[in-house]
């Protein structure tokens, strides 16, 4: 870009470290890093996620790295960067590692979840410098494997986020452990409140360096906002998804259980999908990245703090499957894709209840969003056959062996060519995941009140509609002798109704749990063949029967009817009987 400075400004050992990773100019905020009147000022650094910050602070932490150190029973670091998770910290090591080979620093990360006797190891060889989470390195303070007296520059990653995370404690003790005359710098979001009062706290006459404002950088990324009835989520994310089920995609969710929840269902209908959250082990995450990095999962679903510092390259989409809290956080999801000038799609759920909060959070990031439906059936149909037939256009432009060759002649010899097409058709189909959903528009109005005018609200129809005995328009219901009170829930109850009744998800309707037993519901067509296959013994669950239900099925005295639980992931599939009526 024009007004970013050309590598030349910087010294060689990190111009050529850059050079080799091909970039040729700087961002807006590692030039304001770089330039002479703030070298030997503590820094504050406030700029947008994919702007280049971690360069920018390895930028500032060069000087301090001139002279090597030699190996030591204690490691006395001459930079020490402090990050509030295991990914950040494994991206920013990473990162730095790189930056500073041809200073021939060697860069260490200590974070939680990993060997204790590795990290002795690693410091044994008195790294440079040290990147790792509060507690670890609280930890290396403690047993007395890690001396910060000689520190000369200590660098707070994300310090609003370890404040938020209860980690002051720790920075605390980092502090007085490290010496008096050190440089100390702090990137955050923002400097106010807490942050600011430990800013002032721990710098010397620093200097606040503001790079890309929100809204200003990725400007690469298309944002589009779904407004959609909660119960309905599950099944829009299915029909973005299929639009092309390869596609490297991140899921954000706010919790871990909904990524989990989120990454199995999805996993259950045939995506390539793992969750990344703060449960997981360090070998469990880092097969988990390993493995989105080098697809073998093309989507990965995270909750916000476990995606801090993720720096994969070629994430095409994100979808934000729960609305963020804020426009920083909103920020920060999209960053993840757009980057290194390619083109990204970001998309936002929005309640229906929640249109107002949605409008205030995109003001307040300052991007513009358009209003999107979720793709229907009959797009995401029509873009499988154009990916088909670029495919077979990209795969005859770039010709095949002889053998091949030989063969495609013989064929054609032998049979009608357009009889020969279609045969070959139903041999290899664009085949989807799992079948597209239909989804009823939810109303983008609003009312006095806030609300959807639909008068459906963010739960789905009203109950009435779905009384005990009542099956959906083309289903029969059916009886089954497992409840909540034996551990049933909408995931297992799919996949064994799909096992025993040898159908798939699509062909179930609503499950509903009860305390005792649970009632589901099969398309109409298949009914005939899965009681058929009900009927027969089940070794694995011989204790789980079945049968038709009934207005008034037996229930245990006092008890009640089950309370319907709307399955997630199977609910909206493509109904025959619907599309005729």
């Amino acid at each position: 870009m024009n007004d970013h400075a050309l590598l030349g400004d910087l010294p060689e050992a990190l111009a050529s470290a850059l050079r080799g990773r091909g970039f040729e100019s700087l961002t807006p905020i590692q030039q304001k890093v770089l330039e002479a009147d703030h070298q030997g000022r503590d820094l504050r650094i406030t700029s947008q996620t994919g702007s280049g910050k971690t360069v920018a602070l390895g930028i500032a932490l060069a000087p301090e790295l001139e002279t090597l150190n030699r190996p030591a029973r204690i490691a006395s670091p001459k930079a020490l960067i402090v990050a509030p998770t295991r990914e950040l910290a494994t991206q920013v090591g990473r990162e730095l590692a790189w930056l500073f080979e041809n200073l021939k620093a060697k860069v260490v990360t200590l974070t939680g979840g990993t060997s204790v006797g590795l990290d002795r190891r690693a410091l044994s060889a008195n790294p440079e410098v040290i990147v790792g989470t509060p507690g670890r390195i609280g930890d290396h303070l403690r047993s007395g494997t890690l001396d910060l007296g000689s520190l000369r520059a200590l660098a707070l990653d994300e310090a609003d986020e370890m404040l938020d995370m209860g980690f002051r404690e720790e920075l605390d003790a980092i502090v007085a452990a490290s010496s008096t005359d050190r440089r100390t710098h702090l990137v955050s979001a923002t400097f106010a409140g807490e942050v600011l009062r430990l800013a002032n706290q721990f710098q010397r006459d620093p200097i606040h360096l503001e790079g890309t404002r929100l809204g200003a950088a990725n400007e690469d990324i298309e944002h589009r906002a779904i407004v959609i009835r909660a119960s309905d989520k599950i099944d829009a994310l299915i029909n973005v998804l299929l639009m092309d089920p390869r596609e490297r995609t991140l899921i954000f969710t706010r919790t871990r259980a909904g990524a989990s929840s989120v990454a199995s269902g999805l996993a259950d209908l045939g995506f390539q999908t793992r969750a990344l959250h703060g449960e997981m082990t360090q070998r469990e995450r880092n097969e988990t990245l390993d493995a989105f990095r080098k697809g073998y999962i093309s989507i990965l679903v995270a909750t916000d703090v476990a995606a801090r510092g993720l720096d994969i390259e070629a994430i095409t989409r994100v979808v934000q499957f729960d609305l963020p809290e804020n426009a920083e956080t909103f920020t920060h999801r999209s960053g993840r894709t757009g980057r290194a000038g390619r083109q990204g799609l970001n998309f936002v759920f929005v309640p229906v209840s929640m249109q107002r909060k949605a409008e205030y959070l995109f003001r307040d990031a300052r991007v513009r969003v358009e209003l999107a439906e979720p793709p229907t059936p009959e797009m995401i149909r029509a873009h499988a056959s154009e990916r088909f037939m670029k495919g077979i256009a990209q795969g005859i432009e770039e010709g095949a062996d002889e053998e091949i060759n030989a063969l495609a002649t013989e064929l054609l010899e032998r049979f009608d060519a357009g009889a020969l097409i279609r045969e070959l058709l139903k041999r290899s189909p664009a085949k989807l995941p799992t079948e597209p959903r239909f989804i009823s528009p939810a109303s983008a109005k609003r009312t006095r009140q806030g609300r959807g005018n639909d008068r459906m609200g963010e739960m789905g129809p009203p109950r009435s509609a779905e009384r005990r005995g009542q099956s959906s328009d083309g289903y029969a219901a059916f009886q089954m002798s497992w409840g909540s009170t034996q551990g049933a829930e909408i995931k297992r109850v799919l996949a064994l109704v799909c096992r025993r009744g040898q159908i798939s998800g699509g062909d179930v309707g609503k499950i509903v749990i009860g305390p005792h037993s649970s009632r589901v519901e099969i398309a109409q067509e298949k009914a005939q063949a899965f009681e058929r296959a009900i009927s027969r013994p089940d070794p694995r669950d011989p204790h789980i029967r079945f049968r038709r239900w009934t207005d008034e099925p037996p229930q245990k005295r006092g008890g009640r009817g089950p309370a319907e639980t709307r399955r997630k992931f199977a609910s909206r599939a493509p109904r025959r009987a619907r599309a005729s009526a």
